[in-house]
This record gives C-alpha cells, sequence and structure tokens, in this order.
C-alpha cells in the first residue's frame, strides 16, 4: 500500500475507513472529521464535560452497547434527549456518559486502534491542530464523508472544509490530498457559514427543520476543546 499511504508527508488526508486503514500504521495521531455533526455533537458534549462513546450499530446494538457501560443511548435526531443533532448536547451535564450511534464519525473513531485519536470538525479545529502536534509528529486527517444509498462513500463538502479547517492550523509539510483540503478551506472561509447550509447535506438538515444544527456546526474556532478518545469515549483533553 505505499502509494496510498502519503508516509513523505507530516500531514496527510483521507476519505473513509478504506483510506483510514493504509495510514494507521504510520501516524502518530489521526483526527476524525465528520463536521454534520458526530465530530461538531462530541466536541459540544467533551467541551462541556462529558464522556461521549462512539459506536457504529444503531437500534438495540447501541443501546445494549450503552446498558452494559453504564451510559445513555442517543436516539434519533429530532427526538426527546441526546442525537445527532449538537443542540442536543448545550446542556448535557459535566460526567454524563452518552453513546453517539454514527455509521460514519462513530465507526472511523472505533476503527483507530491504538493511535491517538481526536474528534475535529469547524468549531475546534485550531484546538485540534494543537493538540494533535502536541501529542506527534505524522498526522493524519480522516475525511469521513457520507454515504449514498447505495450505501457507498459520497465525499462531503463539509468534511472537506472541516479537515481543510484543520489541516491549515497544523505545521508540517502537507501531502498534495492535505494541501488540496487547505485550499479549499482557505477558499471558503470567509464565507463558511453560508457554504456550509448552502451544501448538499446542510440543505438537507436545514430542509428538515434542524438549521440550528448547521448553524451551531459553522461557528469556526468556536470552541477551544480537543475531544480525545481514551478508554472508548471521547472528552476534553487536559494537559499534565
Amino acid at each position: 500500500m505505499t502509494w496510498f499511504d502519503q508516509v513523505a508527508y507530516d500531514v496527510r488526508l483521507e476519505w473513509g475507513e478504506a483510506g483510514l486503514e493504509p495510514l494507521l500504521g504510520v501516524s502518530d495521531v489521526v483526527v476524525i472529521v465528520d463536521v454534520l455533526s458526530f465530530s461538531t455533537c462530541v466536541d459540544v458534549g467533551a467541551g462541556r464535560g462529558a464522556r461521549v462513546f462512539p459506536f457504529g450499530g444503531t437500534g438495540d446494538a447501541a443501546r445494549s452497547y450503552a446498558d452494559r457501560i453504564g451510559a445513555i443511548c442517543a436516539g434519533r435526531r429530532g427526538e426527546d434527549g441526546f442525537s445527532l443533532s449538537p443542540r442536543s448536547f448545550a446542556s448535557v451535564e459535566p460526567g454524563a456518559r452518552v453513546v453517539l450511534p454514527s455509521p460514519n464519525g462513530s465507526a472511523l473513531s472505533r476503527a483507530t486502534a491504538k493511535v491517538t485519536t481526536i474528534a475535529g470538525c469547524l468549531r475546534n479545529a485550531t484546538a485540534v491542530a494543537r493538540e494533535a502536534q502536541r501529542r506527534g509528529e505524522r498526522i493524519t486527517v480522516i475525511a469521513a464523508g457520507e454515504r449514498w444509498p447505495s450505501g457507498q462513500l459520497r465525499p462531503a463538502l463539509e468534511d472537506l472544509l472541516g479537515a481543510g479547517a484543520v489541516v491549515s492550523a497544523l505545521a508540517g509539510r502537507r501531502s498534495p490530498e492535505a494541501e488540496a483540503a487547505q485550499r479549499t478551506f482557505d477558499g471558503l472561509a470567509p464565507r463558511v457559514s453560508g457554504a456550509l447550509m448552502d451544501c448538499a447535506s446542510g440543505r438537507q438538515l436545514v430542509e428538515r427543520g434542524f438549521g440550528d444544527d448547521v448553524a451551531m456546526a459553522a461557528a469556526l474556532d468556536a470552541s477551544r476543546c480537543a475531544p480525545l478518545l481514551v478508554d472508548g469515549a471521547f472528552s476534553a483533553a487536559h494537559r499534565s
């Protein structure tokens, strides 16, 4: 897989689980970017002191996992309680344990094995970049993307922008893939909120009545939280 590991560069970028696999063995840190909305939910929840447990499955499997670890299982967006709506985490209590099912960001987070893993988004891009470079030199940014009805990966603009925002704040030699993401972000940064609202994923949420979630996800560097995956849960990184 040497053609695909971007090993000559300090900062790398790929898409989805298939892109993550060849980079795991050559990375000190992996940043998972799923802007709408897994990573944004994790940022909001961890920033308030919660522990957010990623889980790739849904339904009974997710609820059973939550029961086993003594956590609350997030439900569907729009239902009462926690969900993939970032707004649902805005009042989470410190110390709360929440399982957050997601086929994209959660599944990727659970696939990083023992590599240091951080959840990145537009809200915390600079904080995440700083924490990543504190923890290692070889940094891989994974844009989660969405899914077509067929189940195939759909590269999503919101994740390209989020990944580009993280890359922009990182030092080191960037792979062409990482540089392309950065340049996309740099070009749209002055109107990132509008771009998020107008992209396919954003329009879908706005038309379903979740425009507030998109606006919250678009708040560039509004957060200083760098959610670190430790013992199966994301929580705010604390420096010793």
